[in-house]
């Protein structure tokens, strides 16, 4: 499945690179909230979609910082 294999390719990341794509993930739902402000976004699915990702993202990030 495709969430899946995200999450499996973030567990396989370090903490900084982790942090780089969170910082990422924060500065794309900006940008989509920005578009969606003005009416320029067309995939209005993207936002919830980038939402969850960051979920996963810290998720992933506190389970590092549990574990070490």
């Amino acid at each position: 499945m495709k969430t899946n294999k995200y999450v499996n390719d973030l567990k396989a990341k370090s903490a900084a690179e982790l942090a780089n794509d969170l910082v990422a993930a924060k500065k794309e739902l900006f940008n989509l909230r920005f578009q969606n402000a003005t009416n320029q976004l067309d995939n209005t699915a993207r936002i919830k979609e980038v939402r969850k990702n960051i979920a996963r993202i810290q998720t992933v990030i506190a389970e590092k910082a549990k574990t070490e």
